[in-house]
């Protein structure tokens, strides 16, 4: 009976447009990692992935105890295994042999995230040691990606043996859908009580309990819409309506990834569950045999994308974070970047082909033996489809990179353009710090040697000393201001090493009750991390209109520089006692600038940074 029941199992009905949607997630991840600026909320595409596993694990659970009146809980885990460890194993041997090649110092400092992620707890080793996803500095772990597969995995542990208790305890499946959906709630409530604006998000992102609503999501909707009851023959109205579904949850998908990025208050607070949500609802049509979305998902190369898509989201990163330079102040390179997709797609196939799917089938021995056989007969194996698919798959990647350069030309060009009223100079000579502070002594020889004149003209001016500015900053501003404060003795500079927006606030009024806080005010803040625009109102509210404000945006090789950036630029742009200093602009192309973290400044940096803002104050 047991036997019977695997085997109706295993001819249950293969859904390709799944393997499709696992494509559009894969890719979405990589256009994250990628910092490509038109999927700013690629790391939404985790969440499909999510939904994906909750649906498609669930909906063999249930069958097989349909089937059988059980669940065999040894060969799922034994399947699941042999399914996912093979081909991260082969992975982790091949960074650490890179970095035992390229980066030693690197190594070192590896082998705890290694453990934590043989161990599949790496989501919470990251919690627990502080490890942040999205503000970290130095080098960030090409292991840091595998947050993802340890939720998946402890679902995989923990959730067979509910779901048994579901199944055995409650009957009545409506009762048991309204149960997980609880729980859901219950997920998405804690990732919005935990969650704290304007401050790293790490936690709730990493945590396996403020992420599971996803998994729990996809297996309400397997219990909804098993995969073996879904037929084909539906009626033209009801094939419409579902079509209809699932064009407009691709829709929203797509926007969502195209609108939102990982600071966004609005995903912490119900945004994401909403997110899958939709996913579910996609899921659903593409899972339909009626589907003609579902068809067109299940399209080569889409399906073979998202059949390899394992392999692909286990090596995307480290060969993204291994082969990409420190900070690069050129924006995006093309060519670098449809390099690191085809090396992660390329090693996918090898690990799918000759790792993962013979070992799965118990037959690796047999497939490497033929690898010799296979490599000379490549060309003739190549036929009309596999080039056709190949040639797709190459376009798919010629597309997706191009686009992404494109986009990124233009939102660099909409987002760090200021508006001539409220812009700083950024297109200037670059003099000395020691130039400028000779000038400034010979400016105020002259003026003094021409006191009579000036009193003839009252349009003259003593030279300026900064008096009634006040500059507020972070570890730059500490690097600044010592030159600042030689070219204009009276300024008030108020820095500190990782400082972040939403600090400035009680730093504005400790100065404003010991009477430093200027008519001017310098604000250099944004590199540590991001901030809300409800922050930035408030600080600006602080402020007042009264007072001149002078903005400093940032270059720094980290996922918020183009949010903050924005913010900055809007505020600029709305408020007419707002100057921007333009540093991302005036920096480009110039990595001479930066130190090898790509934010603090050589001589050459600081140079640059003084004068604008000395032209920035200068009254």
């Amino acid at each position: 009976m047991e036997r019977d029941g695997r085997n109706q199992l295993d001819a249950r009905r293969y859904m390709p447009g799944l393997d499709g949607l696992r494509a559009l997630a894969v890719l979405a991840v990589i256009a994250y990692h990628l910092h490509l600026p038109w999927a700013p909320g690629g790391l939404l595409g985790v969440c499909i992935f999510f939904v994906l596993s909750g649906y498609l694990i669930t909906d063999i659970l249930v069958a097989q105890w349909q089937f059988s009146g059980g669940l065999n809980l040894k060969e799922f885990w034994l399947g699941r295994a042999r399914r996912l460890l093979p081909a991260l194993f082969v992975m982790l041997a091949g960074v650490i042999v890179w970095l035992s090649f390229c980066d030693p110092g690197g190594l070192s400092s590896l082998w705890n995230d290694v453990i934590a992620v043989v161990f599949y707890i790496s989501n919470w080793w990251l919690i627990f040691h502080q490890v942040s996803y999205f503000a970290s500095f130095g080098p960030p772990s090409p292991l840091g990606h595998l947050w993802s597969l340890a939720i998946e995995e402890q679902f995989y542990l923990l959730w067979p043996l509910l779901l048994w208790l579901g199944l055995r305890y409650i009957p009545r499946r409506g009762r048991l859908i309204r149960l997980i959906m609880a729980l859901a709630f219950i997920s998405a409530i804690s990732m919005a009580i935990i969650y704290q604006p304007g401050m790293d998000p790490s936690r709730v992102y990493y945590g396996t309990d403020t992420r599971c609503f996803a998994l729990l999501i996809g297996a309400a909707l397997a219990l909804i819409w098993p995969s073996r009851r879904l037929s084909a023959d539906l009626p033209p109205r009801r094939r419409l309506f579902l079509d209809a579904a699932g064009g407009a949850a691709l829709l929203a998908v797509l926007v969502m990834i195209w609108q939102n990025n990982q600071y966004q208050t609005f995903l912490y607070y119900g945004g994401l569950f909403l997110f899958a949500i939709i996913s579910a609802v996609l899921v659903a049509v593409l899972a339909h045999p009626a589907s003609r979305l579902g068809r067109v998902f299940g399209m080569q190369p889409l399906r073979w994308l998202g059949v390899c898509s394992y392999g692909i989201y286990l090596w995307h990163y480290p060969v993204i974070i291994l082969t990409s330079p420190g900070f690069n102040t050129e924006g995006l390179s093309i060519v670098l970047a449809g390099e690191q997709m085809l090396l992660s797609i390329l090693l996918a196939a090898v690990s799918w082909y000759f790792i993962e799917e013979p070992i799965r089938h118990g037959k690796w021995k047999k497939q490497w033996k033929r690898l010799p056989i296979v490599l000379r007969q490549l060309p003739r194996l190549l036929g009309a489809h596999g080039k056709a698919a190949s040639t797709s798959i190459i376009l798919i990647m010629f597309v997706f990179v191009s686009v992404g350069s494109g986009c990124s030309l233009i939102s660099h060009t909409h987002q760090q353009s200021i508006p001539p009223r409220a812009a700083a100079k950024t297109e200037q000579t670059v003099k000395p710090v020691a130039t400028q502070v000779q000038e400034s002594k010979d400016n105020e020889t002259e003026s003094q040697a021409g006191t009579e004149a000036a009193n003839e003209d009252p349009d003259k001016r003593d030279v300026f000393t900064g008096k009634g500015v006040t500059a507020i900053g972070d570890s730059v501003m500490v690097e600044v201001g010592p030159a600042l404060q030689e070219l204009f003795p009276d300024i008030v500079v108020d820095s500190k090493i990782g400082r972040q927006m939403y600090q400035a606030p009680q730093v504005i009024k400790n100065l404003k009750d010991q009477g430093m806080l200027g008519n001017t005010v310098i604000i250099e803040l944004g590199a540590n991390g991001a901030f809300t625009e409800k922050q930035f109102a408030d600080i600006l509210e602080l402020l007042g209109n009264d007072r001149q404000i002078v903005l400093i945006n940032n270059r720094v090789p980290k996922p918020w520089e183009s949010v903050v950036n924005h913010l900055l630029a809007q505020a600029a742009e709305d408020n007419s006692n707002i100057k921007l200093v333009d540093w991302y602009t005036a920096s480009s192309g110039h990595n001479e600038y930066f130190y090898s973290d790509g934010v603090h400044l050589q001589q050459a940096g600081l140079q640059a940074y003084v004068s604008l803002v000395t032209d920035a104050v200068n009254p």
